[in-house]
């Protein structure tokens, strides 16, 4: 008993009363780093005495330069193992492994945890590079690497044109090393370059080319077109495309008017004297590699009303029927229509001109008139008209026993002023005409002369006997033409006669037009009314021979 006693008081004088075993207070982290970087793992330990600290690598003490100077590892006061640059290589790796930190004093030893060290490495070569790629707007497209082996493995991103190229919800896609667009836009053409980056470091692959095509797509589209026959039409046809489009044109079931037509450096379509075959439609054709587009449009020929049997002067008895062609073509086909000269009523196909029913017009355009009457004599119109213009034609209806051949009583000749001597004869000339035959009066100052009157002897055709005059009259002026007519007008052109005669000082236009009794009368000239008109010479003389008369239709 009092050796043990002895014993127990002996360690206790040995140890003392504050020692304590070594305890790791701060465990060394597992690191990853990189080549030729520096790095520390730390320990820190407490115990009584101060414990010392030691490293081991895979199990085997790491030696320090404190123990070794070729050693390029340094032991911290604080415990930690300093590496100024890790070294790593293909074939010697001496940092890497696995370290433990361990503090020992009198009383025993203490071991952190293993913590392990790791060097981070990128190769310098991709394992596949992105490739150049085409494609067209609006398709996807796929760029794919694989990055260059690596520890940590490293994350891959994209370059366009030397900037960081950013995800596109929805359309630009980045997962591993592919490079996805949904739907691509002509701004994405460029050079992309895949980076591989990790702690060792970034990578760039070669640049692979994004070549963005366009499909032709139209600027501007040709319309459709509503020309007149013989006049010129442009289509028009503006395209865009990558590369640029070939243009052509072509004509749906014909061909394009054989040297008509010109394809303008605008890719215009220009067509000269349109004519109705060349109605249809037409399409503008846009092609290039990687697409072809279309556009059509439609070509309509107005074609002026044109008559194709014309109405013909009838002649027909009361009572009977009668039928004026009215043939008539155009584009659009044109609407016809009849009017009677004085009349405001029109008489359009299926239409009855008046309850009676004698008047129709078959859908061709006919007339027809039953049961002819003589007030239906007259000048009938027949007229075509559509947007492309109007034509219209005239046929006389003449109704027996009411023929429009009547005439007024015209004077041709009548009584000139002369001076003569006492005594003397005198030969007052006055030659007529008319249908029927008009009978003669003179006047004296107003007063009609008897035919008893000793002093007159009246000729067979109203006249004395012809003394020889001193000087002749100048001769009648030529038949008038109807040059022009209007709503409210119509000029007349003749010619003087060409024998020599007294001097002209004036002409006179007479116009004789006929009354609803079918009788004519001169008087005021009326618009769309049959009429006579003649002209006649001035000089003072007196009523002189008047021109050969002119009908106006």
């Amino acid at each position: 008993t009092s050796f043990l006693a002895f014993s127990e008081t002996l360690l206790f004088s040995l140890v003392g009363p504050e020692d304590a075993m070594p305890r790791i207070v701060e465990q060394p982290p597992d690191l990853l780093v990189s080549r030729g970087e520096p790095a520390t793992l730390p320990c820190r330990a407490e115990g009584r005495p101060r414990p010392n600290i030691e490293w081991y690598k895979n199990g085997a003490r790491v030696a320090t330069a404190r123990e070794d100077p070729r050693a390029h590892r340094l032991l911290l006061p604080s415990g930690a193992l300093f590496f100024p640059r890790i070294v790593h290589g293909r074939r010697a790796r001496p940092d890497e492994g696995v370290y433990t930190c361990v503090a020992r004093n009198y009383l025993g030893a203490a071991a952190s945890r293993n913590a392990s060290l790791e060097v981070a490495v990128l190769r310098d070569d991709f394992r596949q590079s992105p490739g150049n790629l085409v494609v067209a707007v609006g398709e996807p497209a796929v760029m794919e690497c694989v990055p260059p082996r690596g520890h940590p493995e490293p994350s891959v991103s994209w370059k366009k044109d030397g900037a960081r190229l950013k995800e596109e919800e929805g359309r630009i896609t980045i997962r591993g090393g592919k490079l996805m667009m949904s739907l691509t836009l002509k701004s994405d053409a460029g050079m992309y370059v895949c980076v591989a980056s990790n702690m060792a470091g970034e990578r760039e692959s070669g640049a692979a080319k994004l070549v963005v095509l366009e499909r032709p797509s139209f600027l501007r589209r040709p319309v459709n077109q509503v020309v007149l026959a013989d006049a010129p039409v442009d289509f028009p046809c503006e395209v865009q495309g990558d590369p640029p489009p070939r243009l052509s044109w072509r004509k749906e079931d014909g061909e394009l008017p054989t040297g008509r037509y010109e394809i303008r450096s605008d890719h215009s379509l220009w067509i000269s004297r349109v004519s109705a075959e060349d109605e249809g439609t037409y399409t503008c054709v846009a092609e290039n590699s990687v697409g072809r587009a279309e556009a059509s449009s439609s070509l309509s020929v107005h074609v002026p009303p044109q008559l194709v049997t014309q109405p013909q002067d009838q002649m027909v008895a009361p009572g009977e029927s009668v039928a004026f062609q009215c043939e008539t073509k155009g584009n659009p086909p044109p609407a016809i229509f009849w009017q009677k000269e004085g009349s405001q009523a029109l008489l359009f196909p299926s239409q009855s001109l008046q309850p009676t029913g004698r008047f129709s017009v078959s859908p061709r355009g006919q007339l027809n008139i039953t049961e002819v009457q003589s007030g239906d004599a007259g000048y009938y119109v027949c007229q075509a008209v559509s947007v492309a213009g109007s034509i219209l034609a005239k046929a006389l209806l003449e109704v027996k026993g009411a023929s429009l051949d009547g005439l007024p009583p015209i004077i041709l000749q009548g009584p000139a002023n002369q001076t003569l001597a006492l005594g003397s004869s005198v030969w007052l000339p006055c030659r007529v005409t008319g249908n029927p035959q008009p009978s003669v009066q003179w006047l004296k100052d107003g007063q009609w002369l008897q035919g008893d009157d000793v002093q007159l002897n009246l000729m067979a055709n109203g006249s004395p006997d012809p003394p020889t005059e001193p000087s002749s009259p100048p001769g009648p002026p030529s038949q008038p033409v109807v040059t022009e007519i209007s709503k409210n007008s119509i000029t007349l052109a003749w010619k003087p006669n060409p024998q020599a005669g007294a001097a002209v000082t004036s002409y006179v236009i007479e116009a004789f037009r006929y009354r609803e009794s079918l009788a004519c009368k001169p008087g005021k000239l009326q618009e769309r009314a049959p009429m006579f008109l003649n002209s006649r010479c001035y000089c003072g003389r007196g009523l002189l021979v008047p021109s050969p008369r002119v009908r106006r239709s």
